[in-house]
């Protein structure tokens, strides 16, 4: 009745059809090139028409990376919580060129990169139920270095790391 043995087909997808379906999903949100490469590939197209598809996308506005890298950066900031050096790196990973990733990155504000990070702070300080001074501004610390994936960006650390209050000016208000 079923034959489970013979892998289910892909049908091959025509440029044109391909187009349709590749607008679809460009509109409904932003895409890299890499993402939208891979999609037509997947519809089993050759190269030179998935360039074609690619270079029609671009001159019709469907596609567009530093808008792109803008929304990404954006909304892993702000929804996500991601700090710069994670967005920049995932931006890099998928494949956009210095200049598209300085542009998204311009979409992270000073202060309120400073104000995200203060929240985390005060929301991690709550749930530390620590005694120890000590070990409460390590974990703190700890917190703030993963969130912000960026020590340089808050304070220099170097010169006392065993005084955190004294260099990350963040902390004082925690301790």
């Amino acid at each position: 009745m079923f034959d489970d043995e013979s892998p289910k087909k892909k049908k091959k997808v025509t440029p044109s059809e391909a187009l349709s379906k590749v607008y679809n999903y460009c509109a409904y949100q932003e895409r890299s090139h890499r993402e939208v490469k891979e999609k037509l590939f997947s519809y089993g197209l050759h190269s030179d028409e998935v360039e074609q598809i690619l270079s029609k996308l671009i001159t019709d506005g469907f596609l567009n990376e530093v808008r792109f890298a803008k929304a990404f950066a954006g909304g892993k900031f702000r929804m996500q919580k991601w700090g710069r050096i994670k967005i920049e790196n995932e931006l890099n990973a998928l494949g956009l060129s210095r200049n598209c990733i300085r542009s998204g990155m311009k979409e992270i504000l000073d202060d309120d990169y400073q104000k995200t990070l203060q929240q985390l702070l005060k929301k991690k300080n709550a749930l530390i139920s620590e005694p120890n001074l000590f070990k409460k501004e390590t974990n703190l610390h700890s917190t703030l270095l993963d969130a912000a994936s960026n020590p340089t960006s808050f304070a220099n650390t170097q010169r006392n790391p065993l005084n955190y209050s004294m260099n990350f000016p963040l902390l004082e208000s925690f301790t």
